[in-house]
């Protein structure tokens, strides 16, 4: 059951330390607080075996359905209600969840055996018939998944019997296993798919019914939402597994604003806040009753282009911007020079990541000598798309300000996370600030869905990028059985895109996650996903 791909990254993946991304208002110094130790007796659940949690987080989860979401939020929170029928553990191993064995019994079937006894939360109990009504709901095209591409390779899912389903690929594709473990894969109980089903018959959304009332089988169960300002969680009391959560319920609180966030935190209103700013860690560390936590990560914030809008459908003016921006000044002079500079679209904790990349080097001169023979010798007027956030707000001016030394003027355009999202998704933006966790630490997930043709839009592919052998070195990689071959077409992959520049790749990113002193056993993916059943305080 483990991913022998991952096992030759362990060592290195531990050892890395990278940094993070936002950075925080001016008056964070003016909304500094410090709390006496009344405050912190006060706390809640101290004293108590299981505590009540609360976790304040910058945006608002866009969906609580499992195939309705891909963004960072959304998966945060939904890591608590739902389970995989496999799983990374905290060894980035593939390990059984409610598949009790995961077995490729031939080039392109592999075989599940479900787990006995686990039910929903609603009390219904999982079997092949469930899993197979999820598999098929992620594909189907009508529901239009936007986690869909991680499961076009699968032609049928068949049932074998009660606790037996063969799930079958169009071709051999070695990172199945990891795709399973990608929340994506997180399983809803039938009655839920059914009741999606008839609310859609009746001409509502898809996903709306599960996202009001999510069902799956995991340590804890859904309570409440109040959109836009927090979802409530509480203990599965009948959860499956013999390690239950150790906390009776956590509260997830949209907070925007990082000061907010951090004097929350300071005062005891918080246990865990997330994300935090590079320069708001001293200021946290140096707090009597909390801390950072920095994690290692596989995420990417870029500067992307909407290729299919003039002037950034020629390669010239994405090459002419990637050659603009100076990556190391942006780092120590937003982010504390706590990052990694990004040589192409993979971070380091990546399978597939390659230091053997062409890229495109910081030379003004060369990047003006660029746009000219494209045709904007003065350069031209354009818009940068971004979401609330300081961070963003800060990368946003830096952006600016480097891309006005080669003429091109930026307007700044700032919204909220769902219409960030759905401008993007569809189309309607010209330059945007984004960011893509590898969170299957596989080079098909963190190349194929941000550059393969056929997921243009919401599923990862915002540039809209259209390159025929691209497509086919990506097509071919993923159904690549050898790992030495596989790593040699994802080289190409990155030279290619290197070459066709649909994106200028800035810098791989620290967690950082503020934590109250008394919190026991927070732990975060690479992806920056939490692992929250064994936290306490």
């Amino acid at each position: 059951m483990k991913n022998k791909r991952l096992l030759g990254f362990i060592i290195f993946l531990m050892s890395l330390f990278i940094v993070a991304c936002n950075n925080p208002t001016e008056n964070n110094e003016e909304q500094t607080n410090t709390a006496d130790d009344s405050d912190q007796t006060e706390r809640k659940g101290e004293g108590e075996s299981e505590s009540e949690l609360t976790i304040m987080l910058g945006s608002d989860p866009t969906s609580l359905d499992p195939h309705g979401a891909n963004d960072g939020t959304s998966l945060y929170v939904m890591s608590t209600m739902y389970d995989k029928l496999v799983s990374l553990d905290k060894d980035l191993n593939i390990t059984p969840g409610l598949a009790k064995s995961l077995e490729q019994i031939s080039d392109t079937v592999w075989e599940a055996k479900i787990r006995e006894g686990v039910k929903f939360h609603d009390g219904s109990e999982l079997d092949a018939d469930v899993v197979k009504a999820n598999l098929d709901r992620v594909r189907d095209p009508d529901i239009a998944s936007p986690v869909s591409f991680l499961y076009e390779m699968i032609e049928e899912v068949e049932v074998i019997d009660p606790m037996t389903v063969h799930i079958k690929t169009i071709y051999p594709f070695a990172s199945l296993p990891a795709h399973l473990a990608h929340p994506g894969g997180n399983i809803i109980s039938g009655q839920s798919i059914e009741a999606d089903n008839e609310a859609i018959k009746e001409g509502k959304l898809p996903f709306s019914t599960v996202n009001e009332a999510p069902i799956g089988t995991g340590p804890f169960k859904f309570e409440s939402q109040d959109h836009g300002v927090s979802v409530k969680v509480v203990k599965n009391e009948e959860y499956w597994d013999e390690e239950k959560a150790k906390s009776n319920s956590i509260t997830f609180k949209t907070i925007p604003e990082d000061f907010t966030r951090i004097a929350e935190l300071e005062t005891g209103g918080a246990d865990l806040i997330y994300p935090v700013s590079p320069t708001d860690v001293a200021r946290i560390d140096a707090s009597d009753f909390a801390h950072v936590q920095q994690s290692k990560s596989s995420n990417l914030t870029y500067l992307g282009f909407n290729t299919e809008v003039e002037p950034f459908n020629k390669k010239e003016v994405r090459q002419a911007i990637s050659m603009a921006i100076q990556k190391e000044s942006l780092i120590d002079g937003i982010l504390e020079g706590l990052a990694l500079p990004a040589i192409g679209p993979l971070a380091p904790t990546v399978f597939g990541y390659s230091d053997a990349i062409d890229t495109l080097d910081h030379n003004v001169e060369e990047a003006k000598a660029l746009l000219k023979e494209a045709g904007y010798e003065d350069g031209f007027e354009t818009k940068l798309l971004t979401y609330e956030s300081s961070a963003n707000s800060d990368l946003a001016v830096f952006i600016q300000a480097e891309l006005k030394e080669i003429g091109i003027k930026v307007d700044i355009e700032t919204v909220e996370t769902g219409a960030y999202l759905d401008a993007t998704g569809e189309g309607n933006s010209e330059m945007f600030i984004g960011s893509w966790g590898t969170v299957t630490l596989d080079a098909d997930y963190g190349l194929y869905p941000m550059f393969h043709s056929s997921n243009a839009g919401y599923s990862g592919n915002r540039s809209f990028l259209k390159n025929d052998e691209i497509d086919q070195v990506l097509q071919a990689a993923r159904e690549e059985s050898d790992e030495t071959k596989r790593l040699e077409l994802y080289e190409e992959a990155q030279n290619l895109l290197a070459e066709e520049a649909p994106v200028v790749y800035l810098y791989h990113s620290e967690l950082l996650a503020g934590l109250h002193d008394e919190i026991e056993d927070f732990w975060q993916y690479p992806s920056s996903i939490f692992f929250l059943r064994d936290m306490s305080q």
